[in-house]
């Protein structure tokens, strides 16, 4: 059997050709000086050609040795071209602070904007990234995510929980890609720093038989921010919905509210009262702006101006707490039920089987709700 039949003089020696050096191993050459070393072999009766580098790039000692490495796969049934393919896709190893990076962009489609893709962002890339970002995403156990959280765990509770949620999707997408990591690590970390000592805060509300005061205080301003908080108040929507939005959205006595903007991520159909109504004629008397509560330069209301005039009129409550106020009223005032009470506030109602037997948003009944609220706010309107 031929064997080695090939030395280093004799490759450079030769013409263009194919030439055997023994079990399989040829070296097939274009010119004098340019070639490539193919590993012929079957496995499970199938006749395969492997590459094994170029000549003289790769020398004779070098391919043999591929070779031989090739052939004992063979032998254990396993095909090495499959074998070099899984190799050549199989995950390269990541630090914490790439794999985080990608799991960001992967990300990104479903955050609302880029303060939202910020604030996600913004744990990881203040408490996470300066410590352990250089490390093998790999070498990441509870230990080491204990090390991150325990400075926060009891001195800051709500930073510490989203980082440690949003370490775990960092993982979870490093296990997604192929890499060997220990989705329980987050899990075993908290259970290592045990339960945090902390009672949440709610959002500070008006008790709301305080509002309707407080809705006749605005009504004797002319700022456009007194004018958004009405449209806030009478609506029960979210600061964000009301500052961000455009007279597009407004149909006669509706305001839709598109997905993109909403908590939720669909669309909500806002019942407008009659004082609701009024509120926006007031806007659009004074404005040509798409926005219905522009700033003086024709941008979008700060995201922070209603908590500020509320802040220097004295008050402790915040925009946000009016939802509250609503909902404490509704469920001591009125008899809507419970599902419209909800939905008044934009939430799923039932479980996904539920909405999606029962696809009706209550417009109506939310409608009635809604001016009853309104008449509420403003006992002397009629």
């Amino acid at each position: 059997m031929l064997y080695n039949a090939l030395n280093t003089m004799k490759a450079k020696s030769l013409g263009p050709g194919k030439f055997s050096d023994g079990q399989g191993l040829w070296l097939i050459k274009r010119n004098k000086v340019h070639g490539k070393w193919i590993l012929r072999f079957v496995i499970r009766g199938r006749r395969r050609e492997m590459g094994l580098g170029r000549w003289p790039d790769v020398s004779i000692a070098e391919a043999r040795e591929r070779a031989y490495n090739a052939r004992r796969s063979v032998r254990d049934g396993i095909d090495p071209i499959e074998e070099r393919r899984k190799a050549r896709l199989a995950p390269k190893h990541q630090t914490v602070a790439e794999v985080i990076a990608e799991c960001f962009e992967a990300k990104k489609a479903e955050l609302k904007g880029a303060r939202n893709a910020d604030q996600w962002l913004s744990p990881l890339r203040v408490h996470v990234i300066p410590k352990i970002g250089s490390h093998a995403i790999e070498s990441i156990d509870q230990h080491v995510a204990k090390s991150v959280l325990a400075p926060l765990w009891t001195t800051q509770p709500a930073v510490a929980k989203k980082v440690l949620g949003r370490l775990n999707i960092a993982l979870q997408y490093a296990a997604a890609l192929g890499l060997d990591v220990d989705l329980q690590a987050t899990a075993k970390a908290k259970a290592l720093l045990g339960k945090q000592k902390h009672v949440p805060k709610h959002v500070p509300a008006l008790n709301y038989a305080e509002v309707p005061a407080f809705y006749q205080v605005l009504s004797t301003k002319q700022a456009v921010t007194c004018r958004a908080l009405q449209l806030l108040i009478l609506t029960a929507t979210r600061t964000s919905e009301v500052r961000l939005a455009t007279y597009k959205e407004i149909e006669g006595d509706t305001w839709i509210i598109p997905a993109k903007r909403t908590k939720s991520g669909r669309e909500h159909r806002v019942p407008l009262s009659k004082a609701a109504e009024n509120v926006i004629r007031q806007t659009r008397a004074n404005n040509d702006h798409e926005w219905l509560f522009p700033t003086v330069r024709g941008k979008a209301l700060s995201n922070m101006a209603m908590s500020m005039f509320m802040r220097k009129s004295g008050y402790d409550a915040r925009p946000h707490g009016f939802r509250s106020s609503f909902r404490t009223w509704a469920e001591n005032e009125s008899d809507a039920t419970w599902d419209v009470k909800e939905a008044s506030l934009g939430h799923s109602v039932g479980s996904a089987v539920e909405r999606a037997y029962q696809r009706s948003d209550r417009l109506e009944q939310r409608r009635k709700l809604m001016d009853e609220w309104a008449e509420f706010l403003l006992p002397n309107a009629h």
